[in-house]
């Protein structure tokens, strides 16, 4: 029994790069950011339960055009990254 204890730190540390953690943690907060700031709002502001439906329907569309927005402006970034380093100088 001890020789399984003395080896669980080492089966439940996962070789995850922290680049993947720092990602995982970012959308997590982003998700809790839309469900916290545009989601529970447009929720609240009606009562029958259609209106709730369509209200997150129209809120999952609200999620995916800042979804493409954000992925639009990272590939824009990687894509002109040697020009933004020239700007300031880099």
């Amino acid at each position: 029994m001890n020789e399984v204890a003395s080896n669980l730190p080492n089966a439940l540390s996962l070789a995850v790069a922290p680049e993947y953690l720092l990602f995982g943690g970012a959308g997590l907060i982003s998700l809790l950011a839309f469900a916290g700031l545009i989601l529970a709002p447009a929720l609240s502001a009606y009562g029958r339960a259609w209106e709730k439906a369509a209200a997150t329907v129209l809120s999952l569309f609200v999620l995916a055009a800042l979804i493409v927005i954000g992925v639009a402006v990272g590939v824009a970034i990687v894509y002109y990254w040697n020009d933004i380093t020239d700007w300031f100088g880099g």
